[in-house]
């Protein structure tokens, strides 16, 4: 059972490519109210890709009941298009933004975009719109792929956060350590916003493998190793994450983390289970 103070918890979403899966997703929202959330984000797309999409399951989140944070990504992205759609989720009463640069879209020839990292996104959302959104951002415990070097990446983070950003959401991991070794670093740098660990269920090796290593998320040698052992029985590769992901999450919550951030994957069944282990579920 955690302790009795207020965490955050939040989920993640993807856009659905097909109205199939527009329904279904619906049906899973629902589902995951049970962990009362405090927003549901929907993640944008590389370049953009699937903006429409973004827009519209985001509306459908907000008038649901819970809050919805739309991903901004600043990547192939123009300041135009940002503001129009600043002024349109201004317009819906959306007052969450989780503000990325973002992914290059695979095969991607065209310019970057107006802006080259985040914390230029963050500054422009706060002198368009000024303190209407809490704007979230990204960290990474394990440090980002494509950092030159801790420090580097220590003072990029900062940058996002003297920019404006409210709050940060981690890249998923499973060596705790490394989230508290990390807020310490932004602690002794004089960092005090809340960052709350994003956190990946377990549920098909193969699929865990590739995202880790697109991400740069690192899947210590034990898991690997535990994980492939029973990767062709469901069931157990299933129960098997439930009790990794589960002593991670208590680990967290006893040192201090303010809250749990949920990828979901658009499915339910896991982070609700996860839910209940955790005592979120009565």
């Amino acid at each position: 059972m955690i302790s009795q103070r207020k965490l955050t918890i939040s989920c993640e979403f993807f856009p659905p490519r097909t109205d199939a899966g527009f329904v279904k997703l619906g049906e899973i929202r629902e589902q995951l109210k049970a962990l009362n959330p405090e927003f549901f984000s929907v993640t944008f797309g590389a370049g953009g890709s699937t903006q429409a999409r973004t827009v519209e399951t985001v509306m459908a989140i907000q008038t649901s009941g819970t809050p919805a944070a739309p991903h901004l990504s600043c990547v192939a992205s123009t300041s135009e298009s940002i503001e129009q759609l600043l002024n349109e989720y201004i317009k819906q009463d959306i007052s969450r933004i989780v503000a990325l640069r973002g992914d290059m879209p695979s095969g991607w020839m065209g310019r970057l975009g107006e802006f080259a990292y985040a914390s230029e996104l963050v500054q422009f959302i706060r002198e368009k719109t000024g303190n209407h959104f809490h704007i979230e951002v990204a960290a990474y415990p394990e440090f980002h792929p494509q950092a030159r070097s801790a420090k580097a990446d220590l003072d990029y983070f900062k940058q996002k956060v003297e920019a404006g950003a409210n709050s940060a959401i981690t890249q998923y991991f499973y060596n705790a350590d490394a989230y508290f070794r990390f807020v310490d670093n932004c602690t002794a740098r004089g960092i005090t916003i809340p960052i709350v660990p994003g956190i990946m269920p377990i549920s098909n090796f193969e699929q865990l493998i590739r995202f880790s290593g697109t991400c740069g998320a690192e899947v210590p040698r034990w898991l690997q190793y535990l994980l492939k052992d029973v990767q062709d029985d469901p069931v157990e590769l299933q129960n098997l994450g439930l009790d990794v992901v589960t002593a991670l999450c208590e680990r967290l919550i006893a040192g201090g983390a303010p809250g749990l951030h949920f990828y979901t994957l658009n499915q339910s069944k896991l982070p609700l289970e996860l839910g209940r282990r955790l005592g979120l579920i009565s």
